[in-house]
């Protein structure tokens, strides 16, 4: 039996919004707004896998709880509780999709981009994504599982 058109459609339908559902993260503590939903894509499994010389695209949607002129980015690797720190192309935050300056009560998209290097080990291990205000206070932060594989 062949598939109509519209099962097609519809089964690809199904497979795009499948990638695009938010991750399942851990609030690792977000004092200064609040984490309304993290993507990383593509992603369509926890933990996710990413491949050496590829770069993922981040989104996190939050709303924040203070004014602030500026926000900053970083990122660590975390293997048994110790956090290593991940380079990122653009750790500000206002040019990272976020329109500064911040205000109390508005919701924000950060949009960044975590490249995985070819010479990275073969490893699983949590990645942890803070943003932090102009006083050094924590915006959102964030971890997920992940694998770096070949």
């Amino acid at each position: 039996m062949v598939p109509s058109p519209l099962a097609l459609l519809l089964a690809l339908g199904a497979a795009a919004t499948a990638l695009a559902e938010p991750l399942r993260f851990v609030d690792c503590g977000s004092v200064d707004g609040s984490i309304q939903e993290v993507n990383v894509s593509p992603c369509p499994t926890q933990p996710c896998l990413l491949h050496k010389g590829t770069s993922y695209s981040i989104n996190v949607t939050f709303a924040s709880k203070i004014d602030s002129q500026g926000s900053k980015a970083r990122v660590y690797g975390e293997m048994l509780h110790v956090d290593i720190p991940f380079p990122i192309p653009e750790p500000d935050g206002c040019k990272s999709g976020i329109q500064c300056p911040i205000q109390t009560g508005h919701s924000y998209s950060y949009l960044n981009k975590l490249p995985v290097k070819s010479e990275y080990p073969s490893i699983k291990l949590i990645v942890k994504w803070e943003l932090v205000d102009d006083k050094d206070q924590m915006l959102f932060c964030w971890k997920i599982p992940v694998q770096i594989t070949s």
